[in-house]
């Protein structure tokens, strides 16, 4: 008697192997990582241009609003340009990030209902392609910092960890926007309003030291002032501080937000296909 191939249908086999999927499913995110990157700038004017000129532009304009016309001060001695170029960098990441995370499922409905793979690898590699433009603005500090005879400290070794608190800050936000979007469309509206608010309520343009010291731990509840200040303190050295009650505070946010976006994304994730 010939053996016949016998299919086992599992209850629960996909929730129980659902993170061991994300190696399995480690070439879609590579695929899905590089064709945003190719078809980012693919269609526009002055292509990858817009990485340089939009943070180069807001610098430009926050060193003249709060550096020359509010006349707040600097972190010690460091330009104000540069102090401002060092938290654009986090903001940058974040802002752009959560904005491509958000729409990205509704981005890719034909793939969502067709074929089963963690969904969560979509709204994960949309991060690549601001990641992409981080190393861009990046590139442009050390510039800003040759031009102004700048040195890094030791610090900057530690610059890797507060790029891993950004990733994990804007993963746990942009997982739980991204489920809402799905199942609220209007909330696609939301999300461009967040972004600026939150430009303005975080350390940019503005050192987080101007802050008045018993405002600073409800400051802090913003997760991105704890990142912020981190990007400064490893970019400028002893010349910007960290305000440790505060950053531990804006970590714990952050652990709060991913903790929340992971497990609203899972739970909202069986219903996608349908929802879309």
């Amino acid at each position: 008697m010939k053996n016949e191939n016998i299919l086992i249908i599992e209850s629960g086999r996909t929730e129980k192997h659902y993170w061991a999927d994300l190696w399995r499913y480690r070439e879609l995110f590579y695929i899905l990582s590089w064709r945003d990157i190719t078809v980012r700038y693919k269609q526009t004017v002055i292509g990858i241009l817009w990485a340089i000129l939009r943070p180069l532009l807001t610098m430009v304009v926050f060193t003249v609003i709060f550096g020359k016309l509010a006349k707040f001060p600097s972190d010690g001695n460091v330009p104000y340009p540069v102090m401002v170029f060092a938290a654009m960098l986090p903001w940058q990441f974040f802002a752009s990030s959560l904005t491509e995370a958000s729409s990205s499922l509704l981005n890719n409905t034909n793939l969502i209902t067709k074929v089963y793979f963690p969904r969560i690898i979509i709204p994960i590699s949309s991060l690549v392609t601001s990641f992409v433009d981080f190393l861009i603005s990046f590139a442009i500090l050390i510039v800003l910092m040759v031009y102004f005879r700048m040195a890094p400290s030791w610090n900057i070794f530690l610059l890797p960890a507060f790029l891993l608190i950004a990733f994990l800050t804007v993963a746990g936000v942009g997982l739980y926007f991204t489920a809402l979007n799905v199942k609220y469309r209007d909330f696609r509206y939301i999300v461009p309003f967040i972004v600026q608010f939150g430009l303005y309520i975080s350390p940019v343009g503005f050192s987080s030291s101007v802050v008045p010291e018993k405002y600073r731990l409800l400051y802090s509840l913003n997760p991105m002032v704890g990142v912020i200040d981190g990007f400064r303190w490893a970019i400028l050295g002893g010349e910007s501080a960290i305000y440790w009650p505060g950053f531990l505070l804006s970590m714990g946010i952050m652990i709060c937000f991913l903790i929340l976006g992971i497990h609203g994304f899972r739970k909202m994730e069986k219903k996608f296909a349908d929802i879309i």
